[in-house]
């Protein structure tokens, strides 16, 4: 199982993902895309790399503005895996 970050690390990760802010054991971005299928194509991006890293994301789509959340729900909050996963998830928001 992968280890839970600790509070330190979560306020280190957050100051270098400043789109993301912290909810609970979660981490969330909303990105609102320039339409709705680039929204579309973005998430498409997303589940190539969170697939490829056996790490998902919840996904939420609403028109042009998609919003990921990140935890690991098996190890009850906040991991490394999250952190890595938000900052692929910045990389792709970059080619939108």
């Amino acid at each position: 199982m992968t280890a839970l970050l600790s509070e330190d690390d979560i306020t280190k990760a957050l100051t270098e993902l400043p789109d993301w802010t912290r909810t609970g054991d979660s981490i969330a971005r909303t990105v609102e895309a320039p339409s709705f299928l680039s929204g579309i194509e973005l998430v498409r991006r997303v589940a190539v790399a969170a697939e490829a890293a056996n790490h998902h994301p919840d996904i939420d789509i609403r028109w042009r503005r998609v919003t990921f959340t990140l935890s690991t729900h098996s190890a009850g909050g906040l991991t490394a895996l999250d952190v890595a996963l938000a900052h692929e998830i910045d990389r792709q928001t970059q080619q939108a």
